[in-house]
């Protein structure tokens, strides 16, 4: 592994380098909460060699507006769904926007 390797996944939002310890201080949470997410399948960490849980930003940013619902009142599983929902939701109207674009750049008449 080369410095440009390891420098190129500093910049990466799906690269694992967050221990649960890590993840669950930054988060200002407890280990059994991303357990928890894991659980309700809303993150999936990847395991290292000797099998310990690993976080990318991404998967932490997830946990985060889990945890934001959670702190206002909604049950874990609740929550876990509403993030997935809204995620769905995210990217249906990306796909619907590139669709849009798509059809107008082929009739741009459609769009009047």
């Amino acid at each position: 592994m080369t410095a440009d390797d390891t420098f190129g996944r500093l910049d990466d939002d799906d690269y694992p380098a967050y221990t649960m310890g890590r993840a669950a201080e930054l988060l200002g949470t407890t280990p059994a909460f991303l357990r928890a997410l894991g659980e309700a399948r809303l993150i999936t960490p990847l395991r290292s060699e000797g099998g310990h849980r690993r976080y990318s930003r991404y998967q932490l940013r997830i946990a985060a507006r889990a945890r934001e619902l959670v702190d206002r009142g909604t049950p874990i599983e609740a929550a876990c769904r509403i993030v997935i929902l809204e995620d769905q939701l995210e990217e249906a109207q990306r796909i619907n926007a590139e669709y849009r674009r798509a059809a107008e750049s082929v009739n741009p008449t459609a769009a009047e």
